[in-house]
């Protein structure tokens, strides 16, 4: 309760003025009530005690996200359980098999709109710019972690015709939940850009890479 101390008039007016104040407070519900008043007697220059407020307890604290991506990592294999547009006499496709090769890997789901607006034309424009070297490999892997049924097998097609993509497109395994694949390189969802070196290991991970930064990058790899 907050108390205003009151003033003094001068003794030509014999009048003692008492000031009432009222406080509102706050319950612990979040509703709001009102406190009593009362009166005091006058005291020049003397102002009512704050009561003491009671010490907040600590809260606990958050947890740290987990890092997205891994970069300085060895790239994981590949979950997959379809793929189109293999090379010919391959069944399937692996991290194995960019062995000595600069790697190209885009995530995506044919829902997307960022793969769509951003990511699928960065890598048709980078597929067309190194489509004669040898040593540098695209492919794309829909990495399925929600709306399964439309975001499914049957959309490689669909993603390979439009942007006129004659690269390996791949599904992830798995109709329900996040898939292997996405833990395995801890993507932040999707479109999810990861370029891989020669060796095996990861350079980069991230949403989106602009097209210009990606060529020097491939180009600074193949060296």
């Amino acid at each position: 309760m907050n108390i205003q101390a009151t003033r003094i008039l001068p003794a030509n007016f014999f009048t003692l003025l008492t000031v009432f104040v009222a406080t509102t407070l706050v319950a612990a519900t979040g509703n709001h009530a009102f406190g009593q008043s009362g009166s005091t007697k006058a005291k020049p220059n003397v102002k009512a005690k704050a009561k003491p407020q009671p010490k907040r307890a600590k809260q606990p604290k958050r947890a740290k996200q987990p890092k997205r991506g891994i970069v300085g990592q060895q790239a994981p294999k590949w979950e997959t359980s379809k793929w189109i547009g293999l090379p010919e006499g391959k069944k399937s496709l692996d991290i194995e098999d960019s062995k000595g090769k600069v790697t190209y890997l885009y995530f995506f789901q044919s829902w997307c709109p960022g793969c769509h607006s951003r990511g699928f034309p960065t890598l048709k424009a980078l597929e067309k710019k190194f489509r004669d070297e040898s040593d540098v490999k695209f492919v794309a892997i829909q990495t399925t972690f929600e709306g399964h049924r439309t975001n499914s097998p049957d959309k490689l097609e669909a993603m390979s015709k439009r942007y006129n993509l004659k690269i390996p497109f791949g599904q992830s395994k798995g109709n329900s939940g996040t898939p292997e694949i996405m833990r395995a390189y801890r993507t932040g969802g999707t479109p999810w850009v990861i370029i891989i070196d020669k060796q095996g290991k990861v350079v980069f991970n991230d949403f989106h890479i602009e097209t210009e930064t990606a060529v020097k990058a491939i180009e600074q790899l193949r060296k």
